[in-house]
């Protein structure tokens, strides 16, 4: 059946991977946005707006119906500016597929997490409160039933913006000792934008109800940092050494964990999201290995990510690197 399916978003990463896709099955996509953050799909119907002004949200809304919406465009987005989209498209969208955060969990990275773990309060604020609010609007406007709730931990792949694993291949093409963040055997599970995408495409087709939430993330234990980092010094052309360092050891240094060395957690939890309900529902995460080489080839084709200020925030200066390595008792 061709599907007609309508994305918030819609021309960089995950948005632009959903509808590569979803125009790859045949569909027909709509995009909504202001045209300001990339090119669109070719093949795609955009629609140009704000979705903070109502009158843009009332003009899209007379484009529909839609078989369903795939919102991947909320990240930065006010609670109300969501609810008033939800409004605006409930009487022309079968579904909404949301695509939201692990940050929605209350214990979020500290505590091991199911899709049941307790959500922030809708009424706090900072990133996570807003993710669950924006949660909560879109269900009240779809009703359960209707309304799917994806909650990914950190999406790396071709295009990725936010720049982790890009730092990482770009610092193993530099080569040399390596700086390696903790134990190799930990545990990690970020998720291909492809697979987010596909699945998400998923539930925007399937035949019956797929309403609930579902953690996006890699099966608990089946990827490691040792592995994320072999790969990156494989496809990089075998330049860099990498050498582990406990993670008290980096946090005596003044290492800042998640930023300065990407992916990299110095407290449990933060790898131990349970996805049962999303891989019962069809989630099909490719391995790492593959997002690693992937990603390498997209960066030496000549892709570029859309500017953004988060990019700026990933990896450790060199000689603060070279220090530590250098320094009594390093070894993990």
């Amino acid at each position: 059946m061709r599907m007609r399916i309508l994305v918030l978003g819609g021309t960089w990463f995950l948005g632009r991977a959903v509808v590569a896709e979803g125009l790859r099955r045949g569909w027909e996509v709509t995009t909504f946005n202001r045209g300001l953050s990339g090119a669109d799909v070719p093949g795609v119907r955009p629609v140009r707006g704000d979705r903070g002004r109502v009158a843009d949200l009332r003009r899209l809304a007379s484009e529909g119906p839609w078989d369903a919406v795939i919102d991947s465009s909320a990240a930065d987005l006010d609670p109300a500016a969501v609810v008033a989209g939800a409004e605006a498209l409930e009487p022309v969208a079968k579904r909404y597929v949301f695509v939201s955060s692990v940050n929605a969990y209350r214990g979020w990275p500290a505590e091991p997490l199911t899709e049941s773990s307790e959500l922030f309060a809708p009424a706090g604020t900072g990133y996570g409160p807003r993710k669950a609010a924006a949660e909560r609007a879109v269900g009240d406007r779809f009703g359960t039933g209707r309304t799917a709730l994806l909650r990914p931990g950190v999406i790396l792949g071709p295009g990725e913006y936010v720049g982790r694993l890009p730092w990482w291949l770009h610092r193993a093409h530099r080569g040399g000792p390596m700086l390696a963040p903790g134990s190799p055997g930990r545990t990690i599970q970020p998720v291909d934008v492809r697979d987010v995408a596909a699945f998400a495409l998923r539930l925007a087709g399937a035949a019956g109800p797929v309403g609930g939430a579902y953690n996006v993330v890699a099966p608990i234990g089946r990827e490691t940092m040792g592995g994320l980092l072999h790969d990156c010094v494989t496809v990089t052309g075998r330049r860099a050494e990498p050498r582990w360092v406990a993670s008290e050891v980096l946090l005596a240094h003044g290492v800042r964990p998640w930023t300065e060395l990407p992916l990299w957690r110095a407290i449990d939890g933060g790898w131990e999201v349970a996805s049962d309900a999303a891989q019962a529902a069809g989630l099909m995460c490719r391995p790492l290995a593959e997002t690693v080489m992937d990603t390498w080839a997209w960066l030496n084709g000549g892709g570029l990510p859309v500017d953004h200020p988060r990019r700026a925030q990933h990896g450790i200066d060199p000689a603060k690197e070279a220090a530590i390595l250098a320094s009594p008792g390093r070894a993990g």
